[in-house]
C-alpha cells in the first residue's frame, strides 16, 4: 500500500505524501470493489473522488509532528509506516464528513455536491425506481461506513511495530468513540434546544477538538514511544488548539465567504447548530433582556429557506450582542494557554516549532 520510498523527504511536502499514500490505498480498494461488482466499483470511485478531491490534511499533519516531537524518525521505513498510519486519519475524517453532510442535509462540500446529493442525482439520471432522496441517504451511510472500516485497515497494515500499535490503539479507539458521541450530542442539541455555552463546548471538544488535533497528536506520540510528560503536554496543547480550531470554524460557518469555504453562507444557521457562537449570543440577549434579538436568533436557527438578507441580519445581531468578540477572545485565550504548554514541554525540534506554526495556521484562518 505504500506510495513513497523509505528515504523520501516527507516534510518537504507532507500533505502531498499523504495524498500519494491515500491514492495508492484507495486505488487498491477500488479494484477490489470492482471485482465484487462494477456497480460497487463505481460507488467506491465516488468515495475516492471525495477523499482525494480536497482537504488540508490537518489530522495527518498533527499526527506526524506528534511523532517527530517525541523522537520519531524523519525518513526511512519507520517514518514511512508512520506516514501510512497518519494518513488513515483522513478516512475517519471522510466518514465524519459524509455522515455529517447527510445529517445536516448539506448540498455542497468543498464546492462540490455532497455524497448523498451525488447519488440522489445518479438515481434521477438513471431513472431508477423508488425515492431518489432515500437512495442518496442509503449510499452515503454505506460509503461513510466503508471509509471508517478502511481507516482501521490502513492503520493495522501500516507496518508500525506491534508494541507501537498497542499504544496507538488507545487514542485511536478513544477518538472514534468521541467523534461519534459528539455528533450525537450535536444532533440532540438541535432538537432539545440546549443553548447553554457548556453544552456547546462539550460538543466542540468531542466532535472536533478531539479528533482534529488532540488524538492525532497523541497517536503520533504514542507510536514514537512518548514519555508520560510529553503526552501530558501534547494533550493540553492539542485540546486547546482543537477547541480554538472549531470555534474559528463556527465563525466561518456564519461569516465565511462561500467562495473560500466551499459551503453556502450561513449554512450553520440553516442547520440550527447550537454552536458556542450562538450560545454566547443567546446568553447575552437574555442578560440584556433583548427579546427582539433573541426572537431573531430563534427564527433563523434551523430555517432551511434562510435568505442571504436574513443571514446578514443574523450576523449583525451576533456582532451587536458581543458574541463574535466573545468567541474571538476564547480563541485567543485557548491558543495562548496551548502555546504555553507547548513551549514548556521540551519537545524535539523542529517539531516544536512546526506545531507552533500549525497552531496559528488552524486558529487564525479564513477558510
Amino acid at each position: 500500500m505504500r506510495a513513497v520510498g523509505g528515504n523520501a523527504d516527507f516534510e518537504a511536502d507532507l500533505p502531498g505524501h499523504v495524498q500519494r499514500v491515500l491514492a495508492t490505498c484507495l486505488q487498491a480498494r477500488r479494484d477490489e470493489a470492482a471485482d465484487l461488482d462494477p456497480a460497487v466499483g463505481s460507488a467506491v470511485a465516488e468515495l475516492n473522488d471525495f477523499v482525494l478531491g480536497g482537504g488540508k490534511r490537518i489530522r495527518p499533519t498533527f499526527a506526524w509532528w506528534g511523532w517527530r516531537a517525541c523522537g520519531g524518525a524523519a525518513t526511512g521505513p519507520e517514518a514511512e509506516a508512520m506516514l501510512q498510519a497518519a494518513s488513515a486519519l483522513e478516512l475517519i475524517q471522510t466518514c465524519a464528513l459524509v455522515h455529517d453532510d447527510l445529517i445536516d442535509e448539506s448540498d455542497t462540500r468543498r464546492g462540490k455536491p455532497t455524497i448523498h446529493r451525488r447519488f440522489q442525482q445518479q438515481h434521477r439520471d438513471s431513472d431508477y425506481t423508488g425515492d431518489d432522496t432515500q437512495f442518496g441517504m442509503a449510499a452515503a451511510v454505506l460509503l461513510g461506513d466503508l471509509a471508517l472500516a478502511w481507516a482501521d485497515d490502513m492503520l493495522h497494515t501500516s507496518g508500525i511495530p506491534a508494541e507501537a500499535m498497542t499504544r496507538a490503539l488507545r487514542p485511536w479507539r478513544a477518538m472514534r468513540t468521541e467523534v461519534l458521541s459528539g455528533q450525537y450530542l450535536d444532533v440532540l442539541g438541535q432538537v432539545n434546544v440546549d443553548e447553554s455555552p457548556e453544552a456547546a463546548l462539550k460538543i466542540c471538544l468531542l466532535k472536533a477538538a478531539s479528533y482534529t488535533v488532540q488524538r492525532p497528536l497523541e497517536l503520533g506520540a504514542e507510536i514514537a514511544g512518548a514519555t508520560p510528560e510529553a503526552l501530558t503536554a501534547l494533550r493540553r496543547f492539542g485540546s486547546g488548539i482543537g477547541v480554538a480550531f472549531q470555534l474559528r470554524d463556527d465563525l466561518l460557518g456564519v461569516f465565511g465567504d462561500p467562495a473560500v469555504t466551499g459551503k453556502p453562507a450561513g449554512d450553520d444557521l440553516r442547520e440550527g447548530k447550537r454552536t458556542v457562537l450562538i450560545a454566547e449570543a443567546v446568553a447575552a440577549a437574555h442578560e440584556r433582556d433583548d427579546q427582539a434579538k433573541l426572537d431573531l436568533l430563534h427564527e433563523v436557527l434551523g430555517d432551511p429557506l434562510l435568505t442571504e438578507q436574513r443571514v446578514a441580519s443574523a450576523r449583525e445581531v451576533l456582532t451587536e450582542l458581543g458574541a463574535v468578540a466573545a468567541v474571538e477572545k476564547r480563541i485567543t485565550e485557548l491558543t495562548g494557554s496551548a502555546m504555553l504548554a507547548l513551549h514548556t514541554a521540551g519537545l524535539d525540534e523542529p517539531a516544536a516549532s512546526r506545531l507552533a506554526e500549525l497552531a496559528i495556521a488552524v486558529t487564525d484562518r479564513s477558510h
